[in-house]
């Protein structure tokens, strides 16, 4: 049986003699998947159908993390000026960011959706870059690349696309279904809690990163910057108003008149207690607390999302108590959400006949499969970080608490050393996670780096627990 430190060994090896790639002799990011015939030096030779052989921004994001973490930010650097580089600058989409790129005959080559399967923009590849910029200019200091004007003007031109006036004077982001993370069908489009928290970091970053230009702030900069933190304001408003729910807040939803006109009205968005589904009370018992998935008139969407909730967490979205309440019903939910292997994407899964109608019979996402219930191992990091970041921070957290989630935890790094004799899969199906996803891609990189980050954040002695610290909102 190999010993953790050869399983990290190998994970180690995976990302730095397969997975990294180079263009024009430097390394600029990861593949999504090793191929099963790569060899040491020949990352993503994948079949010409599949594009897991490109360095796509989303699945990078762990891989930057760790590289900040074992000290070359070099790459870091390289990847991020490659998503400047491909940045739209011209025509409706001006300003947005790539899905992913490759080279091509000595070019770097971009995807903004065109390539994509239903042809829809990753909406959250945009918002990760200016995030990940500020991630990178906080724990190096580059103040020097964080002023030169190829990223000053990047973020300018992101801005204008984001801040652009809309039908709607809601602070929040609407896009299609399968514009971030869920990129299939599942009945996720408008206003999902994953994009509107990325919104929130990405207007974070830029304003912090706009603060650090080297010739100073002049009155449009601080124009600039004024309209992002209002953004943000309002859209973190917005969220703990009409996303966050408890028991208690549940109960007095249940309560509310409907078809109310004006001004004044406390149903906003019309909501019949009919929607609000049986399975909450157990699952928030009396303590439990998180975003639900998304807002919509007449429809919300009351799955638990994994990713978006401790990200809400990281970028300091939760209050500390609700930090706590989020971290309670995770602990008491753990045989939903860890089950064989750690962690589902959401739950609980659409069942057979709303799978029919909302994700048009898509056999990836069949109930418990895939994103509709399926179990990511590459999400357990995001959760233990916020673990530690609430554990740094909370002035009177309740050691109760602290240990059942500690153990909850470590018992999920357990489960993911199978990962090696599962050959590092990319998700997994079934009830309890216990089956190796049908469609699943082997090697695939956010799972080994994030096997390396999970071990990280969950040594007692972890550092950079405030990596996602987002700058001062003044």
């Amino acid at each position: 049986m190999p010993t953790p430190e050869n399983l990290l060994a190998t994970a180690r090896s995976l990302l730095y003699d397969k997975a990294l790639v180079r263009y024009q002799g430097q390394f600029v990011g990861a593949v999504a998947a090793v191929s099963k015939q790569a060899g040491p030096k020949e990352a993503g030779q994948f079949h010409d159908d599949l594009n897991y052989g490109e360095v796509f921004v989303r699945d990078n994001v762990p891989v930057m993390i760790y590289l900040l973490l074992d000290r070359r930010p070099e790459i870091v650097r390289h990847f991020l000026n490659c998503c400047l580089q491909l940045q739209k600058t011209a025509g409706r989409s001006r300003g947005v960011f790539p899905n992913s790129f490759c080279e091509q005959q000595g070019q770097l080559v971009a995807d903004y959706g065109q390539r994509a399967i239903g042809r829809v923009c990753a909406f959250d590849a945009s918002l990760w870059v200016p995030i990940l910029a500020w991630v990178y200019v906080q724990h190096t200091g580059d103040r020097a690349w964080a002023s030169q004007p190829a990223l000053q003007t990047a973020l300018r031109r992101f801005l204008d696309l984001i801040l652009q006036p809309q039908f709607r004077d809601g602070p929040g982001l609407e896009v299609p279904d399968g514009a971030f993370m869920i990129d299939r069908p599942l009945d996720v489009w408008g206003s999902p809690l994953e994009i509107q928290v990325l919104l929130y970091g990405a207007l974070r970053s830029i304003a912090g990163l706009l603060r650090l230009e080297a010739a100073g702030v002049d009155a449009a900069t601080d124009g600039l910057i004024a309209a992002a933190l209002s953004r943000a304001q309002h859209l973190r408003q917005h969220l703990l108003r009409h996303y966050w729910i408890t028991s208690r807040t549940i109960q007095s939803a249940r309560q509310q008149p409907t078809e109310q006109y004006g001004d004044r009205v406390t149903n906003e968005y019309n909501v019949y207690a009919q929607t609000i589904p049986g399975w909450l009370q157990d699952w928030l018992g009396d303590r439990g607390g998180y975003l639900i998935g998304n807002v919509r008139t007449g429809r919300p969407d009351f799955r638990f999302f994994s990713l978006g909730n401790c990200l809400a967490a990281l970028f300091g979205i939760l209050t500390q108590p609700q930090q706590a309440s989020l971290l309670q019903l995770m602990v008491q939910n753990q045989a939903a959400l860890v089950g064989q292997m750690p962690l589902r994407i959401c739950h609980p899964p659409l069942s057979k006949t709303e799978w029919q109608i909302f994700t048009g019979f898509d056999p990836k996402n069949r109930p418990g499969c895939y994103h509709n219930g399926g179990h990511w191992p590459c999400l357990t990091w995001f959760w233990a970080i916020a673990f530690r970041r609430y554990q740094a921070e909370a002035k009177s957290a309740s050691p109760l608490l602290e240990s059942s989630c500690q153990q909850v935890l470590q018992d999920c790094w357990h489960l993911l050393q199978q990962l090696p004799q599962q050959r590092w899969a990319e998700y997994f199906d079934g009830p309890t996670g216990r089956w190796v996803g049908q469609q699943a891609r082997a090697y695939q990189t956010w799972t080994f780096v994030g096997f390396l980050l999970a071990d990280h954040f969950l040594q007692p002695e972890s550092t950079a627990a405030d990596i996602f610290r987002l700058p001062a909102s003044a």
